[in-house]
């Protein structure tokens, strides 16, 4: 295990928090860095995510896309073609995957986890590409 200062950095942005300890505790003890948020903060505006992200700098997002599936994709890619945010790794997780995977195509840079996931498979996830700095 890596200490917090050699610790890679994961910002996990959920709408539940019970999911956000989840993978928080999941995360910590293997040895990641995290940062959370909550997508209603993003949604109401109480929370800026590029501005989150540039303050945090994590080099994984794990980010979960909910009905509308069309539009919220939409308000990520727009954040993903921002400098804040382009050569950051997103592990976005859903409860449609199929859907979403038309949506998106692959990519790099991105990697889709259906729902109920895996506890292992987001890890895996995180774990496949780190962000090059």
């Amino acid at each position: 295990m890596t200490t917090k200062q050699q610790a890679h950095k994961v910002a996990i942005i959920n709408s539940s928090s019970a999911v956000i300890d989840l993978l928080r505790t999941l995360l910590e003890s293997a040895g990641y860095e995290t940062v959370t948020a909550h997508i209603d903060d993003i949604k109401s505006g109480g929370l800026d995510l590029l501005d989150f992200l540039k303050t945090h700098d994590p080099e994984v997002v794990i980010y979960d896309i909910s009905i509308p599936y069309e539009e919220n994709w939409t308000f990520l890619k727009l954040v993903r073609d921002t400098d804040a945010a382009s050569s950051r790794r997103f592990v976005i997780t859903t409860t449609n995957k199929q859907r979403l995977e038309q949506l998106v195509g692959p990519t790099e840079t991105l990697e889709i986890v259906g729902k109920p996931f895996d506890l292992d498979q987001v890890l895996a996830a995180v774990q496949r590409r780190p962000r090059r700095r």
